[in-house]
């Protein structure tokens, strides 16, 4: 059965740290951030990571992205390898953007199907920012939702696919944003956007001036 945490006024202490030990453990929790809801488990844990696949009946060849605390923490897991990222990077996160970067060698291939970049993402949402520090590592976080239907937005109607498969639920309230992030890779010195959301190419190349 999974627990549902009603965190929509504050966070509660002892069942953050229920969610810090569930990760560690290998669990999988579902949580909010600004843009949707997101379907998370500990990066390191191999099992955990096939298990949001076969949750979301997610295809194995579509890599996952990363969440991370802090700006600090992305040279630890990818290269940021020129100063259009870098500006990128300082101006939209936290925030509703995702960054393809180039992998460090050997790191989290199960989650980046093999390839040799990997997406990462500052969320704007105290309640999972207060989890990935305490939690002190990257969590791997599509959304949560099964695979090709809309992203989840509310805790209640998540539960309907989720309850069941999944340790624990927060339920933070309806996501402010309710659409993807926007990912964007930096490909022969210019902005890609791979997946367009609220931040758009314009906006994007206007902090790059």
């Amino acid at each position: 059965m999974t627990k549902l945490y009603d965190w929509k006024k504050s966070i509660n202490n002892e069942e953050l740290i229920d969610c810090v030990e569930t990760l560690k453990k290998g669990g999988i929790i579902i949580f909010p951030t600004e843009t949707v809801y997101g379907i998370g488990a500990n990066a390191y844990c191999v099992d955990s990571v096939r298990k949001i696949y076969e949750i979301k009946k997610r295809p194995n060849e579509k890599p996952l992205s990363i969440l991370v605390s802090n700006i600090d923490e992305i040279s630890k897991y990818a290269v940021i390898s020129n100063d259009i990222e870098r500006k990128i990077i300082s101006k939209f996160m936290p925030g509703p953007i995702t960054v393809v970067l180039k992998k460090k060698s050997g790191v989290f291939d199960y989650v980046s199907s093999g390839k040799d970049t990997i997406g990462v993402r500052i969320p704007d949402n105290n309640i999972i920012l207060e989890i990935l520090n305490k939690f002190n590592l990257p969590i791997v976080a599509p959304s949560a939702n099964i695979s090709g239907m809309p992203s989840g937005v509310d805790a209640v109607e998540i539960m309907k696919d989720f309850d069941g498969k999944v340790d624990i639920c927060i339920d933070g309230g309806k996501a402010k944003l309710g659409e993807g992030s926007t990912i964007v890779q930096v490909i022969d010195n210019k902005p890609v956007i791979l997946r367009q959301g609220k931040i758009t190419l314009d906006e994007i190349n206007e902090c790059l001036i």
